[in-house]
């Protein structure tokens, strides 16, 4: 339909008619929005129009404006070299917009420019499109408007993220205007107004693969920066912060050590609970840090150890703030240079669980903290092999130990579990009895971490525990339930390829159980199947689907249940199965 609507559109893009005009931009403005990149083939018959309306002398602002917006959609969803042989063309017409006395139309020629730029220089994949000649174009429109004082905040906004596009892809053809055009933008972060753009902008020339030249104002720009962690606007915080990690990756033999402890003293107070995003990009900024500066680490380790332990404890604490703090410990761990060593932070990160008191005393931390340290000091353990078989060791004692805490002796199962699910245990004679042992601990806590380090422990060691394992789950009634879970945490842990040998067993074992009595045993049955389904979708989803077939409502209940647990929030291979069988 595409090559039609152009024909019909292609003589109506010239006529006097402004109604008819905005008519067909709108309609191409859908179209390139729905369908990317479907009007490449047609940009030479698009071209001559949007000239057109844009230099037309009777056309009106709104006419312009529609025109403008369609270029930058189709500018967004096209490939660069389609643009390539129209540059020439269009350029004029849309830098004599970014200088238009309607604040509007600049606005929209400065987001179309910026664009442009990304198109005549497009510095992610080779080109041979030569963009000096353009340069003279761009850049003066471009400078009087960044200049101006008097300007629409839209504009002056515009303005900045503009030339800060310009200086990124094209920086390199600029020579001396570089540098008094990054003085204005220095002059742009001591307003307030404007300080949040400025930082986008200087982020972005800072990431730029043409390494421009920062040194001139990072001197006076970084105090600035630094002085943004104090303010109390969180996204002026989070661009900071993106901002001063870019430019200790990428200008770290420019910046003195007295710049970066002017900007240490404000991250402490940074790492809270309130926040967890905040924390958490502050700790990447931290891991940056520990990296490049190892020596300045050193100096504030333990203001900001005390709070980042402190979220380690919290029961807020997940995802990618848990990850960014394993990522902080493994690196802080092997700078050498750090007050603290492996030991120390071992000993800070449980100290809250060993100090819990009495065998008989329950968890004392909310139970994700507990999982929270276990992950941290595994991480510190695979950073540091030589030290990791003597904690391993030192877990498996607290566990043994009678006068272990229910605390502790969770702490020490999901300890392994971590360690256990990447590396083979094998060599700890006496781990199996320790957890089996644990399976009939009076605390619930005990029970199920035990479960859980067993499933894992597994998934790391299929062929010494996996086979044992379903041999208990059918000698051992008792401990039944319990056994599922760790059978349900060895699914989920184990690439599908080395799962493949035992499926048969693993199946057959669980519809011996699935029309159990007891329901929660029929429910980690209904997801232990589920997810064993996952693993050859082909072969498994119709077996599964047979079973619905089966004369007791117990086990059609399990079967249906099992389904749920084939639906998962990423895309798999079963996704395609199961749209012919439900519904």
């Amino acid at each position: 339909q595409v090559p039609n609507i152009i024909k019909a559109l292609h003589k109506q893009l010239k006529e006097k008619s402004i109604k008819s005009r905005q008519g067909c931009f709108s309609l191409l403005t859908e179209l390139a929005s729905v369908l990317p990149g479907c009007l490449a083939d047609h940009i030479p018959a698009l071209i001559p129009g949007i000239v057109f309306s844009l230099a037309d002398k009777s056309s009106s602002s709104n006419m312009r404006i529609d025109t403008l917006s369609f270029l930058h959609v189709l500018l967004c969803n096209h490939q660069p070299e389609v643009f390539h042989p129209h540059v020439k063309a269009l350029l004029p017409s849309v830098v004599t917009c970014i200088g238009d006395t309607f604040y509007k139309i600049t606005s929209e020629a400065l987001l179309v420019t910026q664009q442009l730029v990304k198109v005549i220089r497009p510095l992610d994949k080779p080109y041979t499109f030569d963009a000096k000649p353009y340069v003279k174009d761009v850049f003066p429109g471009t400078l009087k408007r960044l200049k101006a004082a008097d300007i629409d905040q839209e504009v002056k906004e515009r303005a900045i993220s503009c030339m800060g596009q310009i200086i990124y892809n094209l920086g390199d053809h600029l020579s001396t205007d570089l540098q008094p055009t990054l003085k204005i933008f220095l002059e742009r972060l001591k307003n307030e107004i404007t300080r949040l753009t400025t930082v986008k902008a200087l982020t972005l020339i800072a990431s730029s693969p043409l390494k421009i030249d920062l040194r001139p104002i990072l001197g006076e720009g970084l105090p600035i920066l630094a002085s943004f962690l104090r303010k109390n606007q969180r996204a002026l915080k989070l661009s900071t912060l993106n901002a001063l990690d870019i430019l200790v990756k990428n200008y770290s033999d420019s910046l003195k050590p007295a710049m970066i402890e002017a900007v240490l003293t404000e991250l402490p107070v940074l790492i809270t609970e309130n926040d967890m995003h905040v924390s958490q990009v502050t700790i990447m900024f931290l891991t940056t840090l520990a990296k490049v500066y190892p020596s300045c680490i050193s100096k504030i380790s333990g203001s900001v150890l005390t709070e980042i332990f402190q979220l380690v404890h919290s029961p807020l604490l997940q995802g990618g703030a848990l990850n960014a703090i394993i990522d902080f410990f493994q690196a802080l761990v092997l700078t050498k240079t750090a007050a603290v060593g492996y030991s120390e932070l071992v000993k800070q990160l449980t100290a809250p669980v060993y100090s819990s008191g009495s065998a008989g005393a329950s968890l004392t931390l909310h139970k994700q903290a507990y999982h929270s340290i276990a992950k941290c000091v595994a991480a510190l353990s695979s950073a540091c092999p030589k030290e990791a078989p003597a904690t391993v060791n030192q877990f498996v004692q607290d566990v043994k130990s009678p006068k272990s805490s229910p605390a502790v002796q969770v702490l020490a199962f999901l300890f392994l579990a971590e360690v256990g699910r990447s590396t083979n245990l094998s060599a700890q004679r006496e781990l199996r009895t320790v957890i089996l042992d644990a399976f009939s601990s009076p605390s619930e806590e005990v029970k199920s971490a035990a479960a859980y380090a067993l499933g894992n422990v597994s998934a790391g060691n299929l062929k010494e525990y996996l086979p044992f394992m379903l041999k208990e789950i059918g000698s051992q009634p008792k401990r039944q339930y319990l056994l599922l879970h760790s059978l349900k945490e060895v699914i989920s842990s184990s690439p599908a390829d080395s799962l493949t040998p035992y499926v048969e067993d693993i199946w057959a074992l669980l519809f011996k159980h699935c029309e159990c009595t007891e329901e929660g045993t029929r429910n980690v049955v209904a997801e232990c199947l589920g997810k064993l389904t996952l693993v050859n979708p082909a072969e498994l989803l119709p077996r599964l689907r047979k079973q619905l077939s089966a004369g007791s409502p117990h086990a059609r209940s399990t079967v249906v249940t099992a389904i749920k647990f084939t639906i998962t929030d990423q895309p798999q291979p079963i996704d395609a199965l199961l749209k012919g069988c439900i519904g």
